[in-house]
């Protein structure tokens, strides 16, 4: 981990640790992630996106959080999700996000094109490159933090490391600022759901 990451994760650690509640402690981190993690220079390659034209958003962040029924994920402090998909419920089993939640295990996709099974549920662009750290407390899943960038090859396996630390931190503030009953009281009839990838 670069020097420059190190100084990131303790800002965020005393930011996340002095947040309002759940949901804005891992504010303090997906606001963070995608400024520091991921090679700039990845968007300057030739055939870089997945759409053409480019998308003018270019990177987002989000936590996936495990609703307390098992059968969703719910979009949580998203940063560059289109607004109607916050706290959208996700279908637990859907895509890439379903897969971690299935093996509780880090996953890099340096291009998403070379992966068949990926699909979209980020609605704002196409990912090209994008990575996924499960959020584990005491052996118990509580969710995946998931970074995506519009340009392929944007991660590698040193920025999946260091979003694992971040992911470790996002877990441990989620739990101390009393992140599963927050979501044991919140009101699900009325949130979109989506159980399919568009």
């Amino acid at each position: 981990m670069t020097s420059d990451l190190m100084l990131a994760l303790a800002r965020v650690a005393a930011d996340a640790g002095a947040a309002a509640g759940p949901e804005e402690a891992l504010w303090c981190i997906t606001h963070t992630l995608p400024a520091v993690l991921g090679d700039p220079a990845a968007a300057l390659r030739p055939n870089a996106f997945r759409e053409n034209p480019p998308p003018t958003v270019g990177s987002a962040c989000a936590v996936f959080l495990r609703t307390p029924d098992g059968a969703h994920h719910m979009v949580s402090a998203p940063v560059n999700f289109a607004p109607a998909q916050y706290h959208e419920l996700v279908g637990i089993e859907l895509g890439h996000p379903g897969d971690v939640a299935r093996n509780r295990r880090p996953l890099l996709l340096h291009d998403t094109a070379l992966h068949h099974g990926f699909v979209k549920i980020l609605q704002s662009f196409r990912a090209g490159s994008s990575m996924f750290s499960p959020l584990l407390w005491r052996g118990e899943y509580l969710g995946v933090l998931i970074t995506a960038n519009a340009a392929r090859g944007t991660f590698g396996e040193a920025d999946l490391a260091a979003q694992q630390a971040f992911a470790a931190l996002a877990a441990a503030c989620f739990v101390a600022h009393g992140g599963p009953a927050w979501l044991a009281g919140l009101d699900y009839s009325e949130l979109p759901v989506r159980m399919v990838a568009t």
